[in-house]
């Protein structure tokens, strides 16, 4: 299964690039979350966050595959452990790539080589739409969306 998500900002590929990766940015369109790495291939990362009860809750966390600036931050990623006691077992690919066109940004996200079964492609599927409209939203205007939650 191959998720594929392409999205048009009215931004350069840098100022993209930070709602990707700075702390501000990841907050704004990742649930409050902050993204925790090194960002050298190889290097583990982690998603963390407000957890139900308000902790700090790791939702995703892997190991970068290639980390280009500005250009493809990809990896292999598995949930948190607070979500499935078989967290390590579980795996999917993501690949953000930048693409500068004309005044804009072309950003596209593939999801892939999901492990058989996977509890969580379903929610995937749904997620990805408001996390990268959330980009998309906080790159042109510097606010958040409100999915109500």
């Amino acid at each position: 299964m191959e998720l594929k998500y392409e999205f048009y900002i009215n931004a350069e590929p840098g100022k993209v690039w930070d709602a990707l990766i700075q702390p501000e940015g990841t907050k704004a369109a990742f649930f409050g979350c902050t993204l925790r790495s090194t960002f050298e291939e190889g290097a583990a990362f982690a998603y963390v966050g407000p957890g139900a009860e308000g902790d700090e809750t790791v939702h995703l966390y892997g190991e970068v595959l290639a980390f280009e600036p500005h250009k493809v931050f990809s990896g292999i990623e598995h949930p948190g452990p607070a979500y499935f006691d078989n967290h390590a077992e579980l795996e999917s690919r993501f690949t953000f790539t930048l693409e500068a066109v004309g005044q804009c940004t072309k950003l596209t996200l593939v999801n892939d080589r999901f492990t058989p079964n996977h509890p969580s492609l379903q929610k995937a599927e749904q997620s990805w739409w408001m996390i990268l409209s959330g980009i998309k939203t906080y790159v042109e205007t510097g606010s958040t969306l409100d999915f109500g939650w």
